[in-house]
């Protein structure tokens, strides 16, 4: 299985807490993926909502998504896009 790898830059103004976390499981639950995030030392699980949260990414870290599974690049895509995204109200 091949494994899609891509960074991503926080740019939520207060980081991944609580409403990002429920964004990025959200969004993530639609894909036939599993989509890992990397943040350091650290991985979350982008389908379980404590684990997302308890990352602990800040504004303007980088974070490394790996996908694996049947739609792996579209969702490291949708997901990176999210925590790329400082229009967004989250």
């Amino acid at each position: 299985m091949t494994t899609v790898v891509r960074q991503a830059t926080v740019a939520i103004a207060d980081g991944i807490h609580a409403r990002p976390s429920h964004a990025i499981v959200s969004l993530a639950v639609d894909f036939d993926a599993s989509v890992r995030l990397h943040f350091d030392g650290r991985v979350a699980d982008t389908k379980s909502i404590l684990s997302v949260m308890t990352l602990g990414a800040p504004f303007g870290s980088m974070i490394e998504l790996r996908g694996e599974g049947v739609d792996a690049e579209q969702a490291v895509d949708a997901i990176a896009n999210l925590i790329e995204d400082n229009t967004n109200n989250i």
